[in-house]
Parts: structure tokens; C-alpha cells; sequence
């Protein structure tokens, strides 16, 4: 079952959790399971059918050029990378 490594800006949809482990083949399915889990968590990750402007996806510490329709698989580690902003 793949591990998700939660962002801290969103520890507050699994109630702190930094990593979950949760059932999906693409990034798509994993966050629907996700948002199942915890409610509110896809909404902060997608907008539509698409992961949100400022959001990336990574797979095992390669960025995703695929995004949500990343084919995964049981071993794999998640993580959703929020933009970081400054100047």
C-alpha cells in the first residue's frame, strides 16, 4: 500500500498525521481514498479534475510530469508538494 507523506499546511484533514498509508493504482484513485478517509483533503489537492495550481505531485522523490494520472504501485511513497512562495 503506498505511503502519503502529508504536507503540513494539510495535517489538519488526518488530524496531524505527517504519513498515511492508503489504496490506490493512480494518484487520482489514492486521493479519492483519501478525501474517503478524510473529508476536505482531495479539495485541497485538486481543483476539478485537476491537481491544483501549486501543487505537485512526487513519486518515490521524482516530481510527476503525469500529476494525478501517475500509475502507482504497493511500495510506492507519495508526496504532495505545495508551491513555496517569497521573494
Amino acid at each position: 500500500m503506498p505511503t502519503v507523506w502529508i504536507p503540513k499546511s494539510m495535517q489538519t484533514y488526518t488530524g496531524g498525521e505527517e504519513t498515511v498509508e492508503m489504496e490506490g493504482r493512480t494518484v487520482r484513485r489514492l486521493i479519492v481514498a483519501l478525501d474517503e478517509t478524510y473529508p476536505g483533503l482531495k479539495d485541497a489537492l485538486m481543483d476539478g479534475d485537476r491537481l491544483k495550481p501549486g501543487i505537485a505531485v512526487a513519486v518515490n522523490g521524482q516530481v510527476s510530469q503525469l500529476g494525478h494520472l501517475q500509475p502507482l504501485q504497493e511500495d510506492n511513497e507519495v508526496f504532495f508538494v505545495p508551491a513555496i512562495g517569497g521573494g
